[in-house]
C-alpha cells in the first residue's frame, strides 16, 4: 500500500518561507511522477508544481513561478516544495500526489493515483 505523508506547513507572515516535505512509503519514489496541489477555502483544488521521475523536468503554475521550487530526493523517498516570498493568496491546504501511469509530467488532477492527507499553509498579511 502506497502512502504519502506531508509535513512542514504552518503559519507565516507575507514574504516569509516554508519548505513542505512529502515522504512516500510502500514503493520506491522513483516509480512516480510527483506533484503538489493546493485547495483554498471555497475553491477547487489546483495544480501547483510537478517533477519528473528523475527530477530533470519541472513545471509550475504561473502564480508561483520564481517563488516556489519543487525537488526530489529519490534515495530518501521524499519530495519537497520550497516556498519563498509567500503571499496571503498562497493560503491553502497543500497536498502531494503520485502519478504512476504516465511517462510524461501532467498538471491534471485526474492523472494522479495516490494522495497525501494535506498540510495547512497560512500566510498572514
Amino acid at each position: 500500500q502506497v502512502q504519502l505523508v506531508e509535513s512542514g506547513g504552518g503559519l507565516v507572515q507575507a514574504g516569509g518561507s516554508l519548505r513542505l516535505s512529502c515522504t512516500v512509503s510502500g514503493r520506491t519514489l522513483s516509480s512516480y511522477i510527483m506533484g503538489w496541489f493546493r485547495q483554498a477555502p471555497g475553491k477547487e483544488r489546483e495544480f501547483v508544481a510537478v517533477i519528473s521521475r528523475s527530477g530533470s523536468i519541472t513545471s509550475y503554475v504561473d502564480s508561483v513561478k520564481g517563488r516556489f521550487t519543487i525537488s526530489r530526493d529519490n534515495a530518501k523517498n521524499t519530495v519537497y516544495l520550497q516556498m519563498n516570498n509567500l503571499r496571503p493568496e498562497d493560503t491553502a491546504v497543500y497536498s502531494c500526489a503520485a502519478d504512476s501511469s504516465t511517462a510524461y509530467i501532467s498538471t491534471s488532477i485526474k492523472r494522479y493515483d495516490y494522495w497525501g492527507q494535506g498540510t495547512q499553509v497560512s500566510v498572514s498579511s
